[in-house]
C-alpha cells in the first residue's frame, strides 16, 4: 500500500522491475492512494501514462483518487511500514536529500495500515481504463496549457480553463459515484470520530483538510444537480443529522461522537 501525492515513471519502473525480478507480480496487491488532480500532471509531477502501465503490469492493483493526499506512507503487509518526505518519484527515490523512518513492530505497521485503509476508503476508485482516459484527456491539456502561458490568444486561455473545468468535473462525479457528498461526509465524519469526540467546528476543518475538492469555499458547482463547492458545510451537517438519527453517532450539546 502506497500513499504519496507524486508518482512518477522512475517510481512505477521500481516497483514493477522490484515485483518482476522476484516474480511476485501475480501474487502482490498494489494499492496506490494519491492526488489525480490537473494541476499535478500539468506541473510535471503526476504522470498518470506510468500508473495506467503499472496496472497493466500487476493484475491486482488498485488506484484511489483522494485530493489533499500528502503523505508519503510505503506500506507492505504488517512486516514494515515506511514514513518518509520522499515521493515515488526519482528525486525522492534518488535524488534529493528526504528522511524517513522505518517501522517494523507488527503492531504499529498495522495501525498505519489501518490509518490508510480508512483514507483509501473515503476516496474514488479509479479504473485503469479511467486512468487511460484520464491521461489522453490530460495529453490535450497540456498542449492548451502551453498555448495559454505563452498568451498567443485569449481564446486558447479561456479553451484551457474550459477543458481544465471539465476535468475537475469528471474527477467530481467519479468522487461521489452512486452516492452524494452527504455520504461521503457521512462515511468521513465516523472515520474521524474513532479518533474520540470532536466540536463540529473541530471536524469542519479536519474534513475540508481530506476533501478539499468537496470543500473549495471559492466555487459554487452543481453537477447533475449536486451540489460542490460553498456549501459543503450545510451538506455535513446533513449529514451529521442523517447519522444521528441513524444511532451512528451522538451529540451531547457540544461534542459528536460514535455510538
Amino acid at each position: 500500500m502506497i500513499a504519496c501525492p507524486f508518482i512518477k515513471r522512475a517510481g512505477t519502473e521500481h516497483i514493477l522491475s522490484q515485483l518482476s525480478r522476484r516474480g511476485l507480480l501475480n501474487e502482490t496487491r498494489v494499492g496506490i492512494i494519491t492526488d489525480l488532480r490537473p494541476e499535478s500532471v500539468l506541473a510535471g509531477s503526476m504522470d498518470l501514462d506510468a500508473l495506467t502501465e503499472l496496472g497493466g503490469h500487476i493484475p491486482n492493483f488498485h488506484l484511489t483518487h483522494l485530493p489533499g493526499i500528502h503523505a508519503k506512507v510505503y506500506v507492505a503487509d504488517v512486516k514494515m511500514a515506511i514514513v518518509t518526505s520522499g515521493n515515488l518519484t526519482h528525486s525522492g527515490l534518488r535524488g534529493n536529500v528526504e528522511y524517513g523512518v522505518a517501522l517494523r513492530q507488527e503492531a504499529v505497521v498495522s495501525q498505519i495500515r489501518g490509518d490508510f485503509e480508512g483514507f483509501e476508503s473515503l476516496g474514488a476508485g479509479i479504473s485503469r481504463e479511467d486512468t487511460a482516459a484520464l491521461s489522453v484527456e490530460m495529453q490535450d491539456l497540456k498542449k492548451l496549457f502551453s498555448r495559454a502561458q505563452k498568451s498567443i490568444k485569449q481564446q486558447a486561455r479561456k479553451l484551457f480553463e474550459d477543458r481544465l473545468e471539465k476535468t475537475h468535473v469528471q474527477l467530481l462525479r467519479r468522487r461521489v459515484a452512486g452516492g452524494t457528498p452527504n455520504s461521503v461526509f457521512a462515511d468521513t465524519i465516523k472515520f474521524l470520530l474513532l479518533q474520540g469526540p470532536l466540536r463540529t467546528e473541530q471536524l469542519h476543518p479536519l474534513i475540508q483538510a481530506i476533501h478539499p475538492d468537496l470543500c473549495d469555499d471559492s466555487v459554487d458547482r452543481t453537477i447533475d444537480g449536486v451540489n460542490f463547492g460553498k456549501k459543503w458545510k450545510h451538506q455535513v451537517r446533513t449529514a451529521q443529522q442523517h447519522l444521528k438519527r441513524q444511532g451512528e453517532i451522538s451529540f451531547d450539546g457540544e461534542r459528536w461522537s460514535l455510538q
